[in-house]
């Protein structure tokens, strides 16, 4: 049961971790361009109206995405309760790998919502 448990806690950290930074860029982009802090590609680092749309972009997916994932992910973990720790480990991370696949995937609909609205150079179209 103990080792349910720290797989139910990993597999709800993502989820959880988009619902955060999805909820507090959608309205609360970094104020300042930086390589540090905040969502860094070449396109949304043309300026600020590139870098303050895809926060806002950006924000509002995670924020859908976490909401839909949260009880996905726990419904899963829920199917492998009082399983062999076998079988929850590889449930574990099928659920953590489609996980992180969704949240690199997450890129592209944010490019492409960049590249529609803005040019090459990052001026509105």
């Amino acid at each position: 049961m103990g080792f349910w448990i720290f797989m139910l806690i990993c597999n709800l950290l993502i989820p959880l971790l988009m619902l955060g930074f999805g909820w507090w860029f959608k309205d609360h982009a970094p104020k300042t361009i930086n390589t540090i802090y905040g969502y860094r590609t070449a396109m949304s680092m043309k300026n600020m109206d590139t870098w303050k749309f895809a926060h806002n972009y950006f924000g509002k997916l995670w924020w859908k995405t976490g909401r839909i994932m949260l009880p996905v992910s726990a419904a899963a973990m829920l199917l492998v309760l009082g399983k062999e720790e076998d079988m929850v480990g590889v449930a574990g991370g099928i659920i953590a790998s489609v996980q992180c696949v969704i949240l690199i995937l997450s890129i592209l609909p944010v490019e492409h919502a960049l590249r529609k609205n803005f040019d090459k150079d990052g001026k509105n179209r």
